[in-house]
């Protein structure tokens, strides 16, 4: 598909929102969406896709097919046929909620209608949703047709990295006892000398120069693997934005607004993202847990997460207060 081509199927969403679809105010959470807002954010989207394509172009990365996605992509790509959806989902970037609003767009939860209700193991379970890779291939094509909505969303890829840390490594959640018994315990083993027995035994006290530092260290940090774990690996691994040309480009920070967008082209009307989303607070601490950091491993770690920077016009100002030539 041409520029000007994926372009005007752009353009052609909003006329959409304009003459098209039928609008109601009414939804699960009570929340009164106006077409005039939907517009607006039509508008910034079409922006975003434009910028990424022109990025797209710029890496090269424009001439791909299907057999270019890798099964960890394919994986991460939930399809809801009955609604012509594709969502990539990107852990730490509200992927939890996500899939719980899917549930209930798939009539897969029947004990009310909030989403935030759906227990999180749930909706992560292994088998609850259709992927990309469960389709045929005459209907991966058809998803890629300008009939589907494909959603993604995304977030500055150092924000995101530092949410994974405190929310793995740093907090005292089952799913961080987890991570502390396998990642943290490597970390500690591999980069710390002279370190204690308990820090040994249970890894929980990685410090986030410490979990940099097994980042910029491949052999540690994808050892026997080609890719990182899923929730710091580069949003465009994960969901491969170049050949899918995603729709409907959201980001954390305009998080409701987006889902609004994505949920109502994809004619679920009376359906929300949960205004019950706790804002996060790491963006407020990024200057805290980046400035003691080497400016050269600050360097090494925006080369490892360059190309989300690239394609979603992300930049460094806000945490270093500059930005690398």
């Amino acid at each position: 598909m041409d520029r000007l081509v994926w372009l005007s199927l752009s353009i052609s969403l909003l006329a959409t929102l304009s003459a098209c679809l039928p609008f109601e105010d009414g939804n699960n959470n009570n929340v009164k969406i106006t077409r005039r807002s939907l517009e607006l954010t039509q508008t910034i989207n079409i922006q975003r896709q434009e910028y990424m394509q022109r990025q797209c172009e710029l890496l090269g990365e424009q001439h791909q097919t299907l057999e270019d996605l890798s099964e960890l992509q394919r994986d991460h790509m939930i399809v809801d046929k009955e609604h012509k959806l594709l969502y990539c989902y990107v852990p730490k970037v509200a992927c939890t909620n996500w899939k719980r609003v899917l549930m209930m767009l798939t009539r897969k939860w029947h004990n009310g209608t909030d989403p935030l209700q759906i227990p999180g193991s749930l909706a992560h379970s292994l088998g609850m949703f259709t992927k990309f890779y469960d389709l045929t291939e005459a209907e991966q094509q058809q998803v890629l047709g300008e009939d589907y909505t494909r959603f993604i969303l995304v977030r500055h890829p150092f924000e995101r990295l530092l949410s994974a840390y405190r929310n793995k490594l740093e907090g005292a959640s089952p799913s961080a006892r987890y991570f502390q018994s396998r990642v943290g315990r490597q970390i500690v083993k591999e980069l710390r000398p002279g370190a204690s027995n308990e820090s040994l035994e249970h890894g929980d006290d990685v410090s986030f120069g410490e979990f940099v530092q097994y980042l910029i260290t491949p052999e540690l940090s994808r050892a026997n693997q080609s890719d990182y774990n899923e929730h710091w690996e580069v949003i465009a691994k994960l969901c491969n934005p170049c050949f899918m040309k995603y729709n409907v480009v959201g980001k954390y920070d305009t998080l409701l607004d987006d889902s609004a967008l994505a949920l109502y082209l994809a004619g679920a009307n009376n359906l929300t993202f949960p205004t019950g989303h706790k804002p996060s607070s790491t963006r407020a601490n990024l200057r805290t847990y980046f400035d003691p950091l080497p400016i050269g491993a600050i360097r090494r770690l925006y080369e490892i997460y360059e190309e989300d920077f690239r394609l979603f016009d992300y930049g460094l100002d806000h945490v270093l207060g500059f930005e690398f030539g």
